[in-house]
């Protein structure tokens, strides 16, 4: 089902939030914790210290696209909170950031492993 792998409803944000642990770097924080499921999901939060909408959906866009080609450990729920200097990054050096943390937090599927889902 497309978009089961997002987090959706404020309950699961906050969730993740108060219960999640977090690891951080100059352009994100992450937040993460288990979810009992066979997929990960995650969601991404841009304030609006960022800039205007334009910026902050630029951001968000950026990190999804890192994210649909990154590999995750299934049965985690994610969320990525966007610092001020990602609004100024290019999609390299967000991409950098993001595979750090999750190698970090053990949340990247490493080369050798299989994801065990099925694609579409």
């Amino acid at each position: 089902m497309k978009g089961e792998q997002f987090l959706t409803k404020t309950e699961q944000y906050g969730l993740v939030y108060s219960k999640g642990s977090s690891w951080a770097n100059g352009l994100a924080v992450v937040k993460a914790l288990r979810n009992g499921l066979e997929i990960s999901r995650y969601g991404i939060s841009a304030g609006r210290k960022l800039g205007k909408a334009v910026v902050r959906n630029r951001v968000k866009r950026l990190f999804r696209e890192v994210l649909r080609k990154t590999p995750l450990r299934p049965g985690w729920d994610i969320i990525f909170i966007a610092r001020v200097p990602a609004a100024a990054a290019g999609y390299f050096e967000v991409e950098q950031s993001v595979h750090g943390l999750l190698q970090k937090a053990g949340l990247m599927m490493r080369e050798h492993e299989e994801a065990g889902t099925k694609t579409d």
